[in-house]
């Protein structure tokens, strides 16, 4: 028998939540791959790495956020933990690749595709990985054009979102875009949800093994948020990260021990110090 899909059990609580999760994780990287290209002395594979796995916690947190409000009504979900930590990994691994792709090579035409296309297609791995870490009494079944409209958008998102963490400065248009790129991901999630149908074998309950996703994606939950507010600490002490601004060339100073000379021929060369005096 056909089973009975929800995707909001708890009302609007998980999609907020989980919305909120994608442009907080989206900020943080994209802030801190504009630090990597703002100043060449700073440890930019740092940054770079740093910026991955925010995106990537993000992503992961959002999907599993929203997964707490998925429901069928006629049999208990459950979760493979070895599954869902895979699924983290992909998500922090894939988008690395295109961050670093694009963060040593820019955004030319060619390199932005590439590096778009293989950050999507990891991030709808990333969401069907977590899907097929799903254990219920039953057979889950996909619409393929849900699917691939949902592969589309991950590609869309994955390469706009690429393109501003190399092309915006500033702070408020980083923040515009992270809301922009929350709404992508979390349109992507809800799109391959809408995709989604569950094929019940009977209404006995039955005895598949794996944890129920309160008690598995709460506690899993905690560290990749814990990670972002770090991170999101890391940000907001940084000035140059904050500003989003190169820190701009020292004045010549005239006077002192540390004293820059000025060019020769200059109106403070012209007099020396003897007449002067």
């Amino acid at each position: 028998m056909d089973g009975t899909v929800e995707g909001f059990r708890y009302g609007a609580v998980t999609p907020v939540a989980a919305y909120l999760m994608a442009c907080l994780g989206g900020a943080l990287g994209l802030r801190c791959i504009v630090r990597s290209l703002l100043n060449a002395q700073s440890w930019k594979a740092g940054w770079l790495a740093l910026g991955a796995a925010s995106i990537g916690c993000g992503i992961w947190t959002m999907h599993f956020i929203a997964m707490i409000g998925f429901h069928v009504e006629e049999t208990r979900v459950r979760y493979d933990a070895a599954t869902t930590v895979l699924s983290l990994v992909v998500a922090v691994v894939v988008t690395g690749v295109g961050v670093f792709i694009v963060g040593y090579r820019g955004t030319g035409g060619a390199t932005l595709a590439v590096a778009g296309v293989v950050t999507g297609l990891g991030v709808a791995v990333m969401h069907y990985l977590g899907m097929a870490a799903m254990r219920l009494n039953g057979d889950i079944g996909y619409d393929p054009l849900g699917v691939t409209l949902s592969v589309l958008i991950a590609i869309a998102a994955a390469t706009a979102a690429l393109w501003a963490a190399v092309t915006v400065r500033g702070l408020w248009t980083s923040l515009g875009a992270s809301l922009v790129m929350g709404v992508a991901v979390s349109g992507m999630h809800y799109t391959g949800m809408a995709a989604v149908s569950v094929h019940v074998h009977d209404t006995t309950g039955g005895t598949w093994a794996g944890e129920s996703p309160l008690s598995l994606l709460l506690p899993m939950l905690l560290g990749p948020v814990v990670f972002l507010l770090l991170a999101g600490v890391v940000v907001m002490f940084d000035p140059l990260l904050v500003l989003g601004e190169r820190p701009s060339a020292p004045h010549p100073v005239t006077t002192g021990a540390n004293s820059v000379p000025a060019p020769r021929g200059s109106r403070h060369d012209s007099v020396s110090p003897a007449r002067r005096r």
